[in-house]
């Protein structure tokens, strides 16, 4: 899976952005058993999938500011 651009994510809803940080999330957890039992084979798809939370997180606080600015 490909890492998501920041602008990519700009346009979409924040429910669509929270179904995505759960889908992410799972998607960590299951990584993590694969590494555990020595199944994982991309090592950096942990890193991207994290990334890619914070990046979601990080759009979500921005519009939850700007709305509360205004």
């Amino acid at each position: 899976m490909k890492t998501t651009k920041a602008r990519d994510l700009r346009g979409r809803t924040p429910d669509e952005l929270t179904d995505q940080v759960e889908t992410l999330g799972k998607e960590i957890f299951n990584l993590r058993f694969q590494r555990a039992s020595g199944q994982l084979e991309n090592t950096a798809r942990v890193r991207q999938a994290r990334r890619d939370i914070a990046r979601i997180k990080t759009i979500l606080g921005e519009r939850q500011r700007a709305a509360a600015k205004a």
